[in-house]
């Protein structure tokens, strides 16, 4: 069954890709369905995911800073075959060794010793290998929860799961290394790496809504700017979605 199921979606990302791969701009496809969703983003966001981060960051930095490299080093992970597919070597020995040195000496990930020695791995995932292959982003629209995408980023999602380590010995229940975990673990991971995220941002996300006319627009273009940045392998705005402000 899984067989049929990865055949199934491979079949379905070669029929889209051919569909987008000459397009050089995202171009909106729902764009009234992707506002309606981004409306209940920032309703949910106002509700939960805001109030979650603003009590987040009044934990003590030596808590935050921990949390934040922790589920970072396990993000190193996706993009140690990202590397290898974009034949990015000098990435993926930076990715390997940030891993390798602090899971070990940083204590699985909440130290980053790795950081002070100079490697600063890029992260990488399938949406940006398909786009290094020159696959165009194609539509524009926004998923729920999830947040702003493209076609070629949302199916890089979906293909994220079969790429990724961390996915095989979770949600896929595979042993790698001897190693294993449950799908629990890897949504659990996922969601506190997300209210790092928003965490970090929230000053730059209060001054956007407060001085975009449309803040829609807004968020759309800081998105695609920043899946362009990674794209090139930019060293400016490395951080997910770089600076809000920009």
């Amino acid at each position: 069954m899984q067989a049929n199921n990865l055949k199934l979606n491979i079949s379905i990302l070669a029929i889209i890709l051919c569909l987008s791969s000459n397009a050089q701009t995202a171009e909106e496809c729902f764009e009234g369905t992707s506002r309606a969703v981004f409306k209940f983003n920032i309703a949910l966001d106002d509700a939960v995911i805001g109030p979650l981060a603003k009590g987040y960051n009044k934990l003590p930095d030596p808590v935050r800073k921990g949390t934040s490299n922790f589920t970072s080093n396990i993000g190193t992970l996706l993009s140690i075959p990202n590397n290898i597919l974009q034949g990015n070597f000098k990435q993926l020995g930076q990715s390997i060794g940030s891993f390798a040195l602090n899971t070990s000496v940083g204590i699985f990930g909440f130290l980053n010793p790795a950081e002070k020695i100079g490697l600063t791995p890029h992260k990488e995932d399938v949406g940006q290998t398909l786009g290094s292959y020159g696959v165009g982003p194609g539509c524009y629209f926004v998923l729920p929860v999830l947040g702003p995408t493209t076609a070629r980023d949302a199916l890089g999602m979906v293909a994220d799961t079969f790429v990724d380590p961390f996915a095989h010995v979770t949600i896929r229940e595979k042993e790698l290394l001897s190693s294993s975990g449950t799908s629990l673990d890897y949504y659990s991971i996922k969601s506190t790496g997300a209210v790092d995220f928003r965490a970090k941002n929230d000053k730059n996300f209060e001054s956007l809504e407060k001085n975009s006319i449309d803040l829609y627009s807004s968020l759309k273009s800081v998105y695609l700017q920043d899946r362009n940045n990674k794209i090139q392998n930019s060293d400016e705005n490395q951080d997910e979605w770089g600076n809000l402000d920009n």
